[in-house]
């Protein structure tokens, strides 16, 4: 399975019954409910890469993974439209495209 094959995936989802699919029903409880969802998949993944637990971050990196098309999805962002960002940005060295972004 691809990034693509996933984010089709998602999308055809995402139109199901909530009460027969968990994609339908994440999307169901809005962005915000789905970016906290993606946040704490974030956080047990780095947990797994802290411990050293392949088999484990290996698992909660394809859930970050799934959860991050997913909440792309509740905002309506493409996965090309990220492809395109990073596509740019492999134009230059990281080093200069970070002292480019705008201070916060």
């Amino acid at each position: 399975m691809t990034l693509d094959d996933l984010e089709r995936s998602i999308q055809a989802r995402a139109a199901a019954d909530p009460s027969e699919s968990w994609t339908a029903k994440l999307l169901a409880k809005g962005p915000e409910k789905v970016a906290e969802k993606f946040g704490e998949e974030a956080v047990e993944a780095i947990i797994e890469a802290v411990k050293g637990d392949r088999a484990r971050l290996t698992s909660e990196a394809a859930d970050v993974l799934y959860h991050l098309l997913a909440m792309l999805h509740s905002r309506n962002v493409a996965l090309s439209d990220v492809m395109a960002e990073l596509a740019a940005r492999q134009a230059r060295s990281g080093l200069s495209e970070k002292a480019s972004r705008p201070k916060e």
